[in-house]
């Protein structure tokens, strides 16, 4: 028996969990990772690895599950609910990249189609590694996190038009220019497919998944939900179209389910690993000595692509009404090299749209791009401050919907001791909804244009911009207001802002809220006068809650809730409660409780006064409300007759409110 492959497998995955573990040490993105230990195993490298063709193979089947993977998180749902940044932000980011890269190889001698296949490779952007450095700042709710996600996503989407065109790309680089009627059969034969596919998804594979779900078989609805995968992109492949689009509309068949969730947890490990090793396959295409020996031309393009796509996603994030500070965050976050222009870029080198040493200089580039990716990301938000300060993006002209917006906010006026909120989500809606319930004067700072547009033709006193400018703090009169009220989600932002408040007005009371223990001193440094740290609030809510149900006096709940305030939240922070020991919530009836009861028609209580029926005489259950027909009344005396339909409020025993709920359904008689 041949363990040959075995035996290379094991060489690259144990020398991929040094690389890994190095690059996490250092903090480099794990897909630069894998990319490094295809160059030490490779021919290139060390030479660990003889059998490069059977890796690619093996490689193929990550690129499937990728595909796979991603048609199965396709909700069409946040589709809805992102479309304008999604559809807007991400395809002008996507056709301008690929606009200004087509131009440039255009002006370097290349064909227009090698050059449009060029702009693809560089319109892509990593989603693994932004979305993972995101997540771990915290940013993911931010405004530009929210731009970022919409724009990943398209990218997404965008992959499998772009595989398909790939071989027509090829066709049009022999010639003069683009493929013309060449495309329109493939064309027909993909509208055919995903008409088939969504018929699929609508009829049959809902039916036979609820088929093998019945089975309660783990492992039949894994084998099954691989060989949907697999079978549909083989179709694809025997119909002359890609194995990627056979994944991806076997993934958005599934999504359609609800077993969807069930089947990505299952494929997710497989396709890991499966995608680690084709970022290793690639990494072993790598030559080194290209690199070494064409240095500053990879310096270059590497340079190039980082300046000219951050450039081109800024620009069009601005244009789509957004300040400039998060458009520029947005560029930086995107202007790496994306994990599926690898995809594109094998598939170009088949197809003769790149030659060798052109993908070698692709690698170089792209690896470079992605290992820079941390720190760019890390210094985006001082780069957009320090952008933000220049003169002569104040003297930017306003764009029209600015103006318009101008016209319809209020007006800095002579208004004072107001309210001022930053933020108009679900936090800020809710705020102003109370101020104005209890006649207090506010306004509302917000960043999404969308938002302020719809929000001023309701009514609401809101303006456009960035609250961690000054200008805009003293459009809403900052320095006359009472309280400011910070409730975005933005860590970086809320600092940003409540600095620029403090300096402002000395005497403002500021209000933030953050996710994390470790942003309160920071910000009460920085002047705010309370931070609301929501995992601690939701800790106390649901203590008061628990407590309620456990008959503790609410007065000794008040005592305890305001006492973590007061603190600081310092004893939720400690492992132990120093100080009172709170002896008053102490349970005072430790077996009592308090349920509600409906009486059931025919049931033994149907029709008979509390008196008659005997509930604290005879079962020790106290009745002290009844519901009915929407009111409820309170502490009733034994003439109250109970009819069906009642909801009756019963203080008791916990065991004998157990054992007596009979009386109430008509499903047994305790008593008899």
């Amino acid at each position: 028996m041949d363990f040959s492959l075995l035996s290379e497998l094991l060489v690259v995955f144990g020398l991929s969990v040094g690389v890994i573990y190095f690059c996490h040490k250092v903090r480099v993105p794990p897909i630069v990772g894998f990319l490094l230990t295809g160059v030490l195993a490779g021919p290139y490298g060390l030479g660990l690895v003889s059998a490069v063709q059977e890796v690619e193979l093996l490689a193929e089947v990550g690129v499937v599950l990728l595909l796979f993977t991603i048609g199965l998180e396709l909700s069409m749902a946040e589709l809805v609910r992102l479309k304008k940044s999604v559809l807007l932000g991400g395809g002008g980011q996507v056709l301008l990249a690929v606009i200004i890269f087509a131009a440039l190889g255009l002006g370097m001698g290349q064909s227009l189609s090698t050059g449009v296949f060029w702009g693809f490779l560089a319109a892509l952007s990593s989603t693994a590694i932004v979305l993972k450095l995101y997540q771990q700042k915290a940013e993911m709710d931010s405004v530009h996190g929210r731009i970022t996600l919409s724009v990943l996503i398209f990218q997404d989407l965008v992959i499998v038009p772009m595989v398909l065109l790939v071989p027509f790309l090829a066709g049009g680089a022999a010639g003069d220019g683009l493929p013309g009627l060449a495309f329109l059969w493939p064309l027909a034969k993909g509208c055919g497919l995903v008409a088939l596919v969504f018929l699929l998804a609508r009829k049959v594979v809902p039916r036979l998944l609820h088929r093998i779900v019945q089975t309660r078989s783990r492992e039949l609805f894994l084998i099954s939900t691989l060989a949907l995968c697999l079978a549909t992109a083989f179709l694809t492949a025997h119909l002359g179209l890609s194995l990627s689009l056979g994944a991806f509309l076997a993934g958005l068949i599934l999504s359609e389910s609800e077993y969807s969730l069930s089947a990505l947890e299952g494929i997710m490990p497989f396709r890991d690993v499966f995608t680690s090793l084709f970022f290793i396959s690639v990494g072993m295409l790598f030559d080194t000595g290209f690199l070494f020996s064409h240095l500053a031309l990879v310096a270059g393009i590497t340079g190039a692509v980082l300046v000219l796509k951050a450039l081109a996603a800024c620009l069009v994030i601005y244009l789509l009404g957004y300040p400039a500070g998060p458009a520029i965050m947005v560029g930086l976050a995107l202007c790496q090299v994306g994990e599926f222009s690898f995809v594109l870029a094998k598939a170009g080198l088949a197809h003769g749209l790149m030659g060798q040493d052109g993908y070698q200089l692709f690698l170089a580039a792209s690896i470079l791009t992605m290992a820079l990716t941390p720190p760019l990301i890390a210094l985006a938000p001082r780069v957009a401050q320090w952008v933000g300060s220049l003169p002569f993006v104040a003297r930017m002209p306003k764009r029209p919907f600015e103006r318009e917006m101008e016209q319809a906010a209020p007006g800095p006026g002579t208004v004072a001791d107001h309210l001022v909120i930053v933020g108009f989500g679900i936090g800020g809606r809710h705020l102003a909804r109370a101020a104005k319930s209890f006649g207090i004067t506010y306004r509302v700072v917000e960043m999404n244009p969308d938002t302020v547009r719809q929000s001023s033709a309701q009514g609401e006193p809101i303006v456009y911009g960035d609250a961690s400018q000054t200008a805009v703090l003293e459009h809403v009169g900052v320095d006359r207001a009472r309280v400011l009220a910070v409730v975005v989600s933005d860590p970086l932002s809320i600092r940003r802002i409540t600095d620029a408040a403090r300096r402002l007005n000395p005497a403002l009371h500021i209000i933030t809220r953050t996710r994390f223990q470790s942003e309160i001193s920071p910000l009460i440094d920085l002047g705010a006068s309370d931070v609301v740290p929501e995992e601690f609030e939701t800790s106390i809510e649901i203590f008061t809650r628990v407590m309620m149900r456990y008959l503790v006096p609410r007065a000794d709940i008040e005592r305890f809730t305001e006492s973590v305030r007061s603190e600081g939240y310092e004893m939720l922070r400690s492992a132990d409660l120093h100080g009172d020991s709170f002896c008053a919530l102490n349970r005072q009836f430790p077996d009592m409780d308090l349920s509600v009861m409906t009486v059931e028609a025919g049931c033994v209580l149907d029709g008979q006064t509390l008196e008659e029926a005997g509930l604290r005489r005879t079962h020790g259950l106290t009745v002290v409300a009844v519901g009915r027909d929407g009111a409820v009344m309170a502490n009733p005396d034994g003439t109250l007759r109970l009819v069906a339909g009642d909801t009756a409020y019963i203080f008791g025993p916990h065991a004998d409110i157990t054992a007596k709920a009979g009386l109430f359904t008509g499903r047994s008689r305790p008593w008899q």
